[in-house]
């Protein structure tokens, strides 16, 4: 299955320094790259700022507060809880990364053991990962999802929300990481290593991982991405944590309260504006990447 093209040569990368400075050369001509990554830092920057700086104990209800508009005491305006809008962006945008970054984690991780073994192995332990891959990828995960979440009820935590959304993270990494591996195995310099007698474990992670480094860095954006996206599906639907104010849950609130029935457009606008931000950051930063993992596109620019 064709998912990415084949890498055609290793990158040597060579040491870490050097790893870095070809990040930082992509960066000064990847406009896509540099802008996402602006876009991320902006977004790390805000909940730091926040956490520094900024009372985030606001988050909690005030009750003298009440749906107000955007003013010098509450900079994005209150909810119809008296919650202060600017503080729930800080605290929410960083719990929703908290997801969306352990999920994707825990799925690449999963994903890549698996591909690995899969497909570098193959025999009867590649078709039964194959078949599980197979089984996982036609159930509509959405539907797994509000299963697990719906019988966990109401106690759901943000924690109980990354092994949730980790549970269906991998399948994409494994199937994406196995057409690598299948490739890879048979390439020249992995031969030649096979015949110099190094191990089957050496093979893999001296020869073979080192040259996925890109690759595994654009499943792993693509996966925290597809992990935040699952996250604020299942709170707008109710089934994320109550008591907890993330992204997703403030979009549910605004929902349940009728906010842009009632012109209050501050409280809708907040997190859907962070979201569209992080997304496409998000976004960019995979179609930068893309460039170090697909040897077509590194040929066109270099």
């Amino acid at each position: 299955m064709a998912d990415a093209a084949p890498p055609a040569a290793p990158l040597e990368w060579g040491s870490s320094a050097r790893f870095w400075r070809t990040i930082l050369l992509y960066l000064g001509r990847n406009k896509s790259l540099a802008v996402g990554v602006v876009l991320l830092l902006g977004l790390a920057s805000l909940v730091i700022g926040g956490y520094l700086f900024y009372d985030v104990k606001l988050a909690e209800p005030l009750s003298k507060m009440p749906a107000r508009p955007p003013s010098a005491d509450a900079w994005l305006g209150t909810d119809k809880h008296g919650r202060d809008l600017f503080a729930v962006l800080i605290v929410g945008t960083a719990l929703t990364c908290k997801v969306g970054l352990l999920a994707g984690l825990i799925g690449v991780a999963v994903g890549t053991v698996l591909g690995f073994v899969g497909g570098f192995f193959r025999g009867w332990i590649d078709a039964a990962i194959n078949l599980l891959t197979d089984v996982f990828l036609a159930v509509p995960p959405l539907l797994i999802l509000v299963v697990i979440a719906a019988n966990l009820g109401t106690s759901l935590s943000t924690t109980d929300m990354v092994f949730v959304i980790a549970a269906l993270a991998w399948r994409e990494p494994a199937r994406r990481i196995r057409s690598q591996v299948l490739v890879m195995r048979e390439a020249g310099y992995v031969n030649n290593a096979r015949l110099n007698g190094t191990s089957s474990f050496g093979i893999i992670f001296k020869e073979m991982m080192p040259n996925l480094i890109p690759y595994l860095m654009v499943s792993f954006v693509l996966t925290v991405a597809a992990a935040v996206l699952a996250a604020v599906g299942l709170e707008a639907l109710g089934l994320g944590p109550q008591n907890e104010p993330t992204l997703g849950m403030t979009v549910y609130w605004a929902m349940h309260y009728s906010a842009s029935l009632l012109g209050m457009w501050w409280w809708v606008l907040t997190p859907v504006i962070t979201l569209v931000v992080l997304f496409v950051g998000l976004y960019l930063i995979t179609t930068g990447l893309d460039e170090l993992a697909n040897p077509r596109l590194r040929a066109k620019g270099a």
